[in-house]
């Protein structure tokens, strides 16, 4: 099934080694991609786009850093130059495409990945009001954000993620979340989400609007 990629010693190395430091994020890089795109197909597109290039990059990449924040680069490059393309991904090479495919659906659907992102992080919030001021964002801002507060990455990683200085990561953070204050208060205020007595006070994380919920649901 996998003569193609494990013909070699080096080949079931790489295999091996990709199975071991990529698959593991295949979890983390749906939901990210599900909040890109918000077409299920597409999303999942969006990953097997990501793991394909990923795979055949895997030379370049050094085992033991960052396999994370390489595979979310490589992700949202990927969704910037579709949004620049306005078609479909790109193709690889014929022969190597099946198996690497046959690879990541094989474990997807062993650890029952593709499900949807509200089950697993949104919680009390309404998915609909927040995935819609979401997507009023810039590419770059809704990216920062993400990362930020779904992906719990580090200014570090963000800025590795998207090739900008820390400095760039913070200004564009704060300005997101300045953005969506303004546009899911109201509507986190009626449901109890953010308290009326927080209006026009500290901006705050979606991260942390959904553990002050939490907190309110125990509590009762």
């Amino acid at each position: 099934m996998f003569s193609k990629l494990t013909g070699s010693g080096s080949s079931r190395a790489k295999r091996a080694s990709f199975n071991q430091e990529a698959m593991p994020h295949m979890d983390a890089l749906y939901g990210y991609a599900l909040h890109l795109i918000r077409s299920k197909p597409d999303a999942e597109d969006l990953v097997q786009e990501t793991f394909t290039k990923a795979f055949k990059s895997w030379h370049r990449y050094q085992t033991g850093t960052n396999c994370r924040a390489w595979l979310f680069r490589i992700m949202t490059n990927t969704f910037y130059n579709i949004q620049r393309a306005k078609k479909r991904r790109p193709q690889v090479e014929a022969d190597a495409l099946p198996e690497i495919e046959l690879q990541v659906a094989e474990y997807a659907q062993g650890r029952g990945i593709y499900r949807p992102l509200e089950e697993q992080v949104l919680d009390g919030l309404i998915s609909d009001h927040l995935q819609s001021a979401l997507d009023s964002l810039g590419d770059d801002f809704r990216t920062v954000l993400l990362l930020a507060d779904l992906q719990d990455f580090s200014y570090k990683e963000i800025a590795e993620v998207m090739d900008c200085p820390v400095g760039t990561v913070m200004s564009r953070l704060y300005r997101a979340r300045r953005q969506m204050q303004r546009k899911l208060l109201g509507h986190a205020m009626e449901q109890g989400i953010v308290p009326r007595a927080d209006r026009g006070t500290d901006v705050i994380s979606l991260d942390a609007a959904r553990e002050q919920n939490r907190r309110r649901q125990a509590s009762k």
